[in-house]
């Protein structure tokens, strides 16, 4: 069974405060999902911030030109410190991705840690080395573009830290 890591560092230039509430309301997912990727929530009445047992519904392209349906569940929120969301349904066969914020004298670190494992045994392992990684870590630098426009004076130097493989845990 091989369970992956990936995590994803970046300094924002705000206080907390200001971070927290544009990452912990689920409505602003879309504006930092690549739009290659067709995300579209379907949960009617989302609130604005998110909660422990929050549900949300989203169809998404994780392949090109195949939408699936993908639930996730808030599973934990410390507010202004962190929150987990974990798949419920999707294409994953574990996904399990905390988001974390810390004050740092520029503004604020957000530290992004997501665990997974794919279906499909060997199979899972081969789309995991020839696609699955690298669209992962495509997706995470689209986010950091898109907060470094939202949020403008961002520090530079994203430094993403990666486990030290990538691999199976």
């Amino acid at each position: 069974m091989s369970v992956y890591r990936i995590t994803d560092v970046q300094e924002l230039p705000v206080p907390v405060a200001e971070a927290w509430d544009f990452l912990s309301d689920p409505r602003n997912l879309a504006r930092i999902t690549p739009p290659h990727m067709g995300f579209r929530i379907r949960t009617p009445d989302l609130p604005e911030k998110v909660h422990p047992g929050l549900l949300i519904t989203y169809r998404v392209k994780v392949v090109p030109g195949l939408p699936v349906t993908w639930v996730t569940e808030i599973t934990h929120v410390d507010e202004g410190r962190y929150f987990v969301d974990e798949q419920r349904i999707g294409p994953y066969a574990l996904w399990h991705h905390e988001h974390r914020l810390e004050a740092t004298d520029a503004g604020c670190l957000m530290r992004d840690v997501v665990t997974y494992k794919l279906p499909l045994g060997i199979l899972g392992r081969l789309a995991h080395s020839l696609f699955v990684k690298r669209q992962l870590r495509t997706i995470f630098d689209y986010r950091r573009r898109a907060l470094e426009g939202l949020f403008p004076d961002t520090v530079p130097g994203h430094a993403p830290a990666n486990d030290p493989k990538d691999s199976p845990r």
